[in-house]
């Protein structure tokens, strides 16, 4: 399953101090769970074909290899130490979209 996670970041929330966070303890936090086959997380740079910004700033997507094992590792200290962290930097609430492929 992959999940696609959208969101923006507080106002007054620094990009360089976020995304130094992402880099040094979320991706590799949540790359470091059994679950998860990969992780990544992308700064948004527009629509295609337009010159309008993007709604959302930034996009993660989680190849979840595993879903059962995924939602014993997520409630764990570790990981919901990091999701209380990322939530510090959002505004509002993430949209989380599960899929699966075709």
């Amino acid at each position: 399953m992959r999940i696609i996670v959208l969101f923006n970041l507080k106002p007054g929330i620094d990009i360089a101090t976020y995304e130094t966070w992402a880099r040094t303890t979320d991706i590799p936090g949540v790359r470091a769970l059994k679950s998860v086959a990969d992780f990544q997380v992308h700064r948004t740079t527009g629509l295609l074909g337009s010159e309008a910004p993007s709604p959302y700033a930034y996009v993660e997507v989680i190849d979840v290899a595993d879903m059962a094992l995924f939602w014993q590792e997520v409630v764990q200290p570790g990981p919901q130490k990091v999701a209380a962290e990322f939530r510090e930097f959002l505004a509002g609430e993430p949209l989380f979209i599960t899929t699966e492929t075709l």
